[in-house]
């Protein structure tokens, strides 16, 4: 009985671990000072996709993937946002403020 219960909490645990790493993402409050929307190429937790920065717009967006860290692919080099970070665009480079 002891070892079933045991069991149990440790498969929970492993589960919820594995949720828990499935809704991570990395929310990032930007202010684009260009006129032009920029789309980036993104990987986090190894997941390829692509996220806009709207022109001449401040707001925020959220990462989708499976870590609390993105690499942002720009013409001026990648950067890597951790989750919460507030950035700058302009010129079509990221900054961090």
């Amino acid at each position: 009985m002891k070892t079933i219960k045991l069991f149990s909490v440790s498969l929970f645990l492993l589960v919820l671990t594995f949720a828990i790493n499935a809704y991570a993402g990395v929310f990032v409050r930007y202010q684009n000072n260009d006129s032009s929307s920029y789309t980036f190429d993104t990987d986090i937790g190894g997941s390829m996709q692509k996220i806009t920065f709207g022109g001449s717009q401040s707001g925020s967006l959220t990462i989708q993937g499976g870590g609390s860290k993105a690499i942002v692919y720009t013409s001026c080099g990648k950067v890597t946002l951790d989750d919460g970070d507030n950035i700058t665009i302009k010129n079509g480079c990221i900054s961090f403020n």
